[in-house]
């Protein structure tokens, strides 16, 4: 590699990175975009490359080499090395390259037992790339370009930097932008299909082989040779087998959006929001708790059909603080509430809202964490409850906790006394477990008297849940809001008809 491919150099792109990381905003000055990314890297590991998810693609990026004999070969954005380390074996010489130093100098560590691997630094940009290449590697970083206009002058260098039948391998994820009614991430301003659009319309370059799966593709184009006749490229399809770490899923929106969450946060405002109330999500239970209780299934459609149609949830604070503001509402915002704290939120729906990127708000009963439901027991044999060490394990995933008082016996029949020490017992010992500030409950039985919301706000409560039933509003009572609950035995098209009743309020 010459010396100018050799200094610390600046680049407008992202280094390699998995699907799941999100579009940055970049310094737009050379020295900024340098300290910017090396400090980027100053924690070690910053995408989960060991993961099965990026380790199959890694596999498959191994599987498309061309065949035969490989002399020279150049990876761009090689990070931290770990897809350098598998490629060496496979290649007589290897130059790998990254805008970052600190990532550098990883990768260098990493490989050092690899002869046969240079490393430098290097802006793929703005620098010009060693030549007679064989084989030419730049996955996952193409989609950080400013633009598909600097995508097509990239194209280019990377076609002179190859030698005349060298080849060039690419992956990257599918994303919404660039074709929003299929599987996509939910991120940058375009992904696979336009970069293999643009690298096919690059002259030179031709495309000999392609595996597709449903989240990314990974092409080998081919420099031609004088005389040279392109042919037919082969395609594979191929399954995704690797298990989605939740970094990764909760970019992912299946089958194609109707709405994306960017756009609507644009061009949406409005004065209400649905604040869904839940209660089980389980396969099984008493025959007369069916009303309150949801199919795993049943819930994963409604959080996909939210996701898929831009919603993003927030937190009860959050609304409070709409509120008291008279903040009107950005995009499509969803509260998603569960009363009592059931296991099988845990079990269920919790990793469901995970991998849909929403979050929910559970309404805990504090004397009975870890006991089992004995106001159902009438019912049927009691649900069991979430312990405290799912608490504090779920609040530290994202998930959020107020009260549903301490006993779960309704308000009506309590003393003032009574009612008072309930409210401050079950928001101590959520503090306790959460390690934030508990302002929100709700009330058991739905049932709510004249002395709740006064006593709420005397024990540190901002926002309440009672019995009425509709959307939340700017116009609300913060101590006293509408929820509406989503039965178990209704339908997924009842379900989008309440919210979408919501929608059109704006």
């Amino acid at each position: 590699m010459g010396a100018q491919a050799r200094e610390l150099v600046r680049s407008s792109a992202e280094p390699a990175a998995p699907p799941a990381a999100p579009r940055r905003a970049r310094p737009r000055h050379d020295k900024d975009r340098t300290s910017f990314w090396n400090g980027y890297f100053a924690t070690e590991g910053p995408w989960n490359y060991g993961s099965s998810y990026e380790q199959e693609k890694y596999e498959r990026q191994l599987e498309i080499l061309p065949a035969g004999p490989i002399g020279r070969a150049l990876e761009l954005a090689c990070a931290e090395g770990h897809f350098t380390r598998q490629l060496a074996p496979r290649v007589g010489h290897l130059t790998a390259t990254d805008i970052s130093a600190v990532a550098i100098g990883r990768a260098r560590a990493r490989c050092s037992d690899q002869p046969n691997v240079e490393f430098g630094v290097l802006d793929f940009c703005a620098d010009t790339l060693p030549g007679e290449m064989d084989l030419i590697v730049c996955s996952e970083v193409l989609y950080y370009l400013d633009d598909l206009a600097e995508l097509r002058r990239i194209a280019k260098k990377i076609v002179e930097a190859l030698a005349p039948g060298g080849s060039f391998i690419n992956a990257h994820a599918f994303v919404l932008r660039d074709n929003v009614e299929r599987t996509g991430f939910d991120w940058n301003t375009f992904g696979a299909q336009a970069i293999s659009e643009t690298l096919a319309a690059t002259e030179g370059l031709v495309l000999d082989q392609s595996i597709q799966t449903e989240l990314y593709r990974i092409d080998r184009f081919r420099r031609l040779s004088p005389g040279d006749v392109a042919t037919e490229p082969t395609i594979d399809h191929a399954p995704i087998r690797a298990r989605l770490e939740i970094g990764v899923a909760r970019n992912i929106v299946w089958g194609g959006a109707r709405a994306l969450r960017r756009d609507v946060a644009r061009s949406e405002r409005r004065q209400r929001i649905p604040v869904l109330m839940y209660h089980s999500v389980s396969d099984a239970g008493p025959a007369a708790l069916a009303r309150f209780r949801l199919t795993p299934a049943a819930f994963h459609s409604q959080m996909a059909w939210l996701r898929a149609n831009g919603f993003h949830a927030i937190g009860s604070e959050q609304l409070e603080g709409f509120i008291a503001n008279r903040q009107p509402f950005v995009g499509r915002p969803v509260l998603i509430t569960f009363d009592d704290g059931f296991q099988n939120f845990a079990d269920h729906a919790w990793p469901i809202l995970r991998a849909n990127d929403l979050t929910a708000e559970v309404f805990l009963v504090t004397d009975l964490v870890g006991e089992n439901a004995q106001w159902d027991a009438d019912s049927g044999p009691p649900t069991q409850l979430m312990d405290a060490g799912t608490v504090r394990r779920l609040a530290a995933e994202g998930a959020f906790f107020g009260s549903h008082l301490a006993t779960h016996r309704a308000i009506d029949g309590l003393s003032s006394s009574d009612l008072a020490a309930e409210l401050l017992r079950s928001r101590m010992f959520i503090e306790r477990w959460t390690g934030r500030p508990t302002t929100a409950f709700a009330a058991p039985f739905s049932v709510t008297d004249r002395r709740l919301g006064r006593l709420a706000k005397q024990c540190g409560y901002r926002i309440g849940f009672g019995g009425r039933h509709g959307p939340a509003g700017l116009d609300c009572d913060p101590i006293d809001l509408p929820r509406i609950e989503i039965r178990g035995d209704r339908s997924l098209d009842d379900f989008v008809a309440k919210v979408e009743a919501v929608l059109e309020e704006r």
